[in-house]
C-alpha cells in the first residue's frame, strides 16, 4: 500500500511535469511562430525607419542639399549592380554565401572557441548574420547572447527571403566609410558615378571598406594599405574564378592612375555633398537642431524641409559676387603692389644703409622680398606635391609637416583675403521676409564656415544713416526740405570730447536740403539731424528697425557718441537687411524667415514656422514707422539712385526698366568695409565686402559706391528678370506735395532761380515764402548802386575808355550773387537746424586746406 501510494505520487508529479513542459514548449513554439510570421512585417518596418537624409528644398520645390550625419544612404536594386561587385562582396565577406542557410557552422564554432579564449564573440558572421545583427541586434555587443540572437534571425530571414533579396538589403544598409551607407551612395562618393558603373578595382575598393570602421583602408587616409588590401581581394576573386586576373590587375592600374588625390584625409560625404547654397543650408541645419532638439533627428529621420530660398536668385548672387570679388581683389592687389614699389624705391636703400651703419639686423630689408617669394612658392607649388608623395609612400612625418605649413599659409591668406556677404529678403505680402539668397563669405568649406551675413560684427558706415533719418522724419522736426549746413562743425559728445567730422576729400557745399544731404551722404548735415532729434530717439528707431529689442544689447551696440551717426557701430548684414526691408514694408517690422514648413517622411507637417510667424504678426504687427513716414524715407533713398552715391551702379535708377529702386551706400573709416543696402518693391538686398582682419583697408578706390554699389545694381536686375513693372506704393492720404525753392526749402518766389516738387507729411510742409533770394537780391542791388556811385566820380571819360571795368559791371550781379551764397547768411532765419544744436558752426569756411581724408572721415 505504501509503495502504491508512493508510485501514485511519482506518477502524478511526472504527469504534471510533462504537462508543464508541454505548455512551456507550446508557448515557446507559439512565440517562435509569431516571430517568424511577423518577421517580414517587422523587417519592412525596419526598412521604413532606416536612416534617411533630410532633404532641403527651395521655394519652388527644387533640391538644395541633403542633411545627414552618421549615415548618407541611397538604395539601388541588386539587379542593377555589376557582377564584379557581387563577386567582390562574397569573396571578401562570405565565400559560401549561396550554399548555407544563413549560418556558417564552422565559422560559428571558431567564434565560440574565440569567445572561450578572449571573452568576446567577434567575426565569422555570414552576410545574412551581419544583416540580421544590423537590423535586430546591437553589433557593438560582443556577447554570446547577441550572437545567438543573430543566429535565430539569420535562420528566419533565410526562410523568408531569397538570396538576392538578402544581398540587396545588405548592400543598401551597411556602411562603407566616410559617412556613406549603402553601395550606391558610397560609389557616388568614392568614384563620382552610380554603383552600376563600378569597375573591378572600384568594387574591390568598396568591399574592403565594409569591415573598416576606423578608416584603416581608406584610400584617402591610407592609400598604401588600401591598395594592398584591394590587390588581395582582386587576386582572391581571380582564384575563385570570378574574374580574369589580367583584367583585374589592369583595372587596378587604371584606378590608381586616375585616382583623385585632391580629397583630404578628413573628407566625408557630409562635406562632399552636393549643396547649391551651403551658407543657407548650414543656417537651416542649425535652426532645425534648435527646433527639434531632443525630439527628432534630422540626419536620420528623412524630413522634407521647405525653405524660402530661391535657387535662381542664389545662382545670380554666387555669379555676380564672384565677379565682384575678382575685380576688387585685382584692384586691391594692384594698389598694394604700387605701395610696395614706392616703398622699395623711396626707403629700402636708406633702411639698409642704417642697418649696416649701426649693425641692426632686424630692420635689414635686403633679401627679405626674395625670401617671401620663396615661401609663397613653397606653399603654393611644393606643398601639394609633398602632400601627394607623403600619402603614396605613407610618410607620416612629411604629412605632418605639410599640414602644419599649409595651415600657416591658410591663416596668413585669410588676413589678406577680401570676404563678402549678401542677403536678400522678399518684400511682397506672399514672400515677406523670405530669405531669398544668402552668401556668408568668399567660399564655404570646413576652414571658412563663419557666416558674415548672419554673425558678422561689421561697421555699416553711412548705410546706417537712414535708420536715424527715419526717426527725424517721424519726429516732424525734419522734412526732406529742411535746410542744413555742410561745413566745419565741432560736436560736443556727452563725455565732453569734441568730434569734428569731414566729408569725402574734405570739401564742403554750404547750405543743402536734407534730401540731397542723405542722397549724397554728407556727414556734417547728418550729424545735425542726429543732434536735432537726440540720441534716445535715434537709437530707439535704429534698434526697432534692426530688430534689437533687448535693452542691454542696445547699450552695447549703440554708443551715445556722435560717431554713431556715421555708422561707427557693429551690425550684421541680416540686421541691416531687416531695417531696410521694414522701411520698404510700409514701416511694419519684417522678420527674416528661412523655413516655411517641415514634413516627415509620411508627409505630415511637424513644423510650420511661417504659419506661426504670420499669426504672431497679425496679433502684433509692430508698426515701426507709419506708411507715410516710410514712404518719405523710401522717396529720399530713391534719390540716391538718381543723384546720389548709387546713381552709377543703378544707371541713374534705370537699370531695371519700370521697377523703382532705393538704397544707400556706406564706407567705413580707413576704407575697411564697403556696403550697399537697398530695395525695390519686390526685394531687399544688402551687400558687403571687406576683411576679417580689423584695420585692413580696401583702399580709396573701393568704396560702397565704387565697389559693392557697382554690383548691387546688376544683381538686383538679375533677380527681377521677368517681373512686372512696379513703383513704390504711395499712401492715399497723409502726404502733401508742393513746389519749393531748391536752396531755401521754402515756398518759391519769382526771385528763386530753381524750384522742385517735394513731398511732406501732411502738416509739415513749409508755409513761409523764400526770403533767402529776396535778401540776396536786395544786397546785390545795394552793392551795385554803391559801386555805380563810385564810378560816376571817376567820370565819363574813364568809364568809356575802361573796357575791363565795363565788363566787370556786366558780371557784378552774378558775382555778388555767388558771394552771398558762399556766405550762407540769412538774417531772417533763427534757431534752425543749421546751427548744429550743440555744435559750433563756422559758416565762412567753405573748403578745407587738405584733400586727404583724416580721422572722422567716412565715404559715401
Amino acid at each position: 500500500m505504501f509503495f502504491t501510494g508512493k508510485r501514485r505520487v511519482i506518477i502524478s508529479l511526472l504527469i504534471a511535469f510533462l504537462f508543464l513542459s508541454s505548455l512551456l514548449l507550446s508557448l515557446g513554439m507559439g512565440l517562435a511562430v509569431a516571430k517568424t510570421v511577423n518577421l517580414r512585417s517587422n523587417e519592412e518596418f525596419g526598412e521604413v525607419t532606416t536612416a534617411l537624409p533630410s532633404v532641403l528644398l527651395d521655394v519652388n520645390g527644387r533640391v538644395i542639399t541633403e542633411f545627414f550625419s552618421d549615415e548618407k544612404r541611397e538604395n539601388i536594386s541588386v539587379t542593377d549592380l555589376p557582377k564584379n561587385l557581387i563577386y567582390a562582396i562574397i569573396t571578401r565577406e562570405d565565400a559560401s554565401y549561396f550554399y548555407h542557410n544563413g549560418i556558417s557552422v564552422i565559422g560559428t564554432l571558431k567564434a565560440v572557441i574565440q569567445n572561450v579564449i578572449t571573452g568576446s564573440m567577434r567575426g565569422a558572421s555570414t552576410i545574412t548574420q551581419q544583416l540580421a545583427g544590423n537590423i535586430y541586434a546591437d553589433r557593438t555587443d560582443l556577447s554570446v547572447t547577441r550572437k545567438l540572437k543573430e543566429l535565430w534571425y539569420s535562420f528566419q530571414m533565410e526562410r523568408q527571403y531569397t538570396k538576392g533579396e538578402i544581398l540587396e538589403k545588405y548592400l543598401n544598409r551597411v556602411g562603407f566609410g566616410h559617412n556613406t551607407y549603402g553601395v550606391e551612395t558610397a560609389s557616388e562618393y568614392y568614384f563620382n558615378h552610380t554603383a552600376s558603373e563600378n569597375t573591378i578595382a572600384e568594387s574591390a575598393m568598396l568591399v574592403i571598406q565594409v569591415a573598416n570602421p576606423t578608416g584603416r583602408f581608406s584610400p584617402y587616409k591610407n592609400p598604401d594599405f588600401a591598395k594592398d588590401r584591394q590587390t588581395f581581394v582582386i587576386n582572391e576573386m581571380a582564384d575563385n574564378g570570378y574574374i580574369d586576373r589580367e583584367k583585374g590587375l589592369l583595372s587596378l592600374d587604371r584606378y590608381w592612375l586616375t585616382f583623385d588625390w585632391s580629397k583630404d584625409n578628413y573628407s566625408s560625404a557630409f562635406y562632399e555633398r552636393d549643396d547649391k547654397a551651403p551658407w543657407f543650408s548650414e543656417y537651416i541645419r542649425n535652426q532645425l537642431d534648435e527646433m527639434l532638439f531632443g525630439q527628432k533627428n534630422i540626419y536620420r529621420d528623412g524630413y522634407i524641409v521647405h525653405s524660402t530660398l530661391d535657387l535662381d536668385a542664389q545662382a545670380a548672387a554666387d555669379r555676380i559676387l564672384a565677379e565682384g570679388r575678382k575685380k576688387w581683389t585685382s584692384v586691391y592687389e594692384e594698389n598694394l603692389n604700387k605701395k610696395m614699389d614706392l616703398t622699395n624705391q623711396a626707403y629700402t636703400s636708406v633702411i639698409d644703409l642704417l642697418s649696416l651703419a649701426f649693425n641692426i639686423e632686424d630692420i635689414r630689408v635686403a633679401g627679405k622680398q626674395e625670401l617671401k617669394q620663396a615661401k609663397d612658392q613653397y606653399y603654393t607649388e611644393l606643398t601639394p606635391i609633398m602632400d601627394v608623395v607623403s600619402l603614396m609612400l605613407g610618410i607620416d612625418d612629411v604629412k605632418y609637416a605639410v599640414n602644419l605649413s599649409y595651415a600657416k599659409y591658410l591663416n596668413q591668406k585669410k588676413l589678406s583675403t577680401i570676404q563678402t556677404a549678401l542677403l536678400t529678403l522678399g518684400n511682397l505680402d506672399e514672400n515677406e521676409g523670405y530669405i531669398t539668397a544668402m552668401i556668408g563669405g568668399n567660399q564655404y568649406d570646413r576652414d571658412n564656415k563663419y557666416n558674415r551675413a548672419l554673425q558678422g560684427t561689421l561697421q555699416p558706415g553711412s548705410s546706417f544713416k537712414p535708420l536715424y533719418y527715419s526717426a527725424a522724419i517721424a519726429s516732424r522736426q525734419f522734412t526732406p526740405a529742411t535746410r542744413l549746413w555742410d561745413g566745419p562743425i565741432a560736436f560736443t559728445n556727452p563725455d565732453g570730447t569734441y568730434y569734428t567730422p569731414l566729408n569725402y576729400k574734405g570739401t564742403w557745399e554750404g547750405h543743402v536740403l536734407l534730401r540731397r544731404a542723405l542722397a549724397t551722404s554728407m556727414n556734417v548735415p547728418s550729424l545735425q539731424v542726429l543732434d536735432g532729434i537726440g540720441f534716445v530717439k535715434a537709437i530707439n528707431m535704429a534698434s526697432a528697425l534692426m530688430g534689437i529689442d533687448d535693452e542691454e544689447e542696445k547699450l552695447r551696440v549703440f554708443p551715445r557718441l556722435y560717431p554713431l551717426g556715421l555708422g561707427i557701430i557693429e551690425a550684421a548684414p541680416i540686421q541691416m537687411a531687416q531695417a531696410y526691408a521694414t522701411i520698404s514694408n510700409e514701416g511694419r517690422r519684417v522678420t527674416p524667415l528661412a523655413i516655411r514648413y517641415v514634413e516627415d517622411r509620411k508627409g505630415s507637417i511637424i513644423l510650420n514656422p511661417e504659419k506661426e510667424l504670420r499669426e504672431e504678426q497679425k496679433k502684433n504687427p509692430m508698426q515701426i514707422l507709419t506708411p507715410q513716414e516710410a514712404y518719405i524715407m523710401t522717396s529720399i533713398l530713391h534719390s540716391t539712385t538718381r543723384i546720389g552715391t548709387l546713381r552709377a551702379g543703378t544707371k541713374w535708377g534705370t537699370i531695371i526698366p519700370g521697377i523703382e529702386l532705393a538704397g544707400k551706400t556706406g564706407t567705413t573709416q580707413n576704407w575697411s568695409d564697403a556696403w550697399t543696402c537697398g530695395f525695390s518693391p519686390y526685394f531687399t538686398t544688402v551687400m558687403w565686402a571687406g576683411f576679417d582682419r580689423k584695420g585692413a583697408t580696401l583702399g580709396v578706390e573701393l568704396t560702397g559706391s565704387t565697389a559693392t554699389g557697382m554690383y548691387w545694381g546688376p544683381y538686383m536686375a538679375a533677380i527681377h528678370e521677368g517681373l512686372a513693372p512696379k513703383s513704390f506704393e504711395r499712401p492715399e492720404t497723409g502726404i502733401v506735395e508742393i513746389e519749393i525753392c531748391t536752396e531755401s526749402g521754402k515756398i518759391p518766389t519769382d526771385a528763386c532761380p530753381d524750384t522742385a516738387t517735394e513731398i511732406f507729411l501732411a502738416g509739415t510742409e513749409p508755409t513761409d515764402f523764400c526770403d533767402y533770394h529776396i535778401y540776396t537780391n536786395d544786397t546785390k542791388e545795394q552793392s551795385v548802386d554803391k559801386l555805380l556811385g563810385s564810378i560816376d566820380l571817376i567820370g565819363d571819360e574813364v568809364f568809356s575808355q575802361s573796357n575791363p571795368l565795363e565788363k566787370s559791371l556786366q558780371d557784378v550781379g552774378s558775382a555778388l550773387d555767388s558771394y552771398a551764397r558762399s556766405l550762407g547768411l540769412d538774417p531772417n532765419q533763427t534757431g534752425d537746424s543749421s546751427s548744429g544744436g550743440s555744435g559750433t558752426a563756422f559758416p565762412g569756411s567753405t573748403t578745407t586746406d587738405s584733400n586727404t581724408p583724416v580721422s572722422g572721415l567716412l565715404l559715401d
